[in-house]
């Protein structure tokens, strides 16, 4: 990063030395996002579940995408196909909003997380070209097994999965953080006009 800072045009350097204030900006509006979530998990419910279904519908266009412009069997494109316009219309029902349709917002997932664990299993599988091969398969595997999770036990999972989210964005803001540090000290070590 250091070289291809130093090569960089003025304006182009500045803008790089000045990442880091972004970086660490982003950081702690992660953290702040994460502690509301953990101190409010049932007020954000309802904001997960507009969350995840974003997740879904941006999850499920991608995978629909993907079946039509992949390369595999026409089964891998069914079921690709099937599991994106799944997801798609999975994520367009989170958008209910209301505090009843938990139990299915739930449901949904853990049926969304099945078939695309499964699809991703089934794709990582068949191709033995396919670039990290064995976690594609683990991702496939684990993808599945929280649907299932999240399809035996739906109420407790999805305040699991709030609070899970909430201990995540901590996570994430603690790391942007320390790279915001990180790519000032970086960018502090680059002399100036170069």
């Amino acid at each position: 990063m250091d070289q291809m800072t130093e090569t960089l045009p003025g304006p182009l350097q500045q803008l790089a030395r000045s990442a880091w204030q972004v970086l660490l900006v982003l950081g702690v509006l992660t953290m702040l996002l994460g502690v509301a979530v953990l101190a409010w998990p049932k007020s954000t419910l309802t904001v997960v579940g507009v969350l995840f279904g974003l997740y879904l519908v941006l999850a499920g266009v991608f995978q629909l995408v993907a079946a039509f412009g992949t390369h595999v069997s026409t089964a891998l494109r069914v079921m690709a196909f099937i599991s994106g316009a799944l997801s798609i219309l999975l994520g367009l029902f989170c958008f209910r909003g209301a505090l009843e349709s938990i139990l299915l917002l739930a449901l949904w997932i853990g049926i969304g997380w099945l078939f695309r664990g499964i699809t991703h299993l089934m794709a990582a599988a068949s191709d033995p070209s396919m670039p990290a091969r064995g976690w594609q398969i683990f991702a496939g595997v684990l993808t599945a097994i929280g649907g299932i999770i999240v399809l035996v036990w739906p109420f407790h999972s999805i305040v699991v999965l709030t609070v899970f989210t909430g201990i995540w964005l901590l996570v994430m803001g603690v790391m942007e953080i320390v790279t915001a540090f990180q790519v000032h000290s970086r960018a502090k070590a680059i002399p100036p006009g170069m």
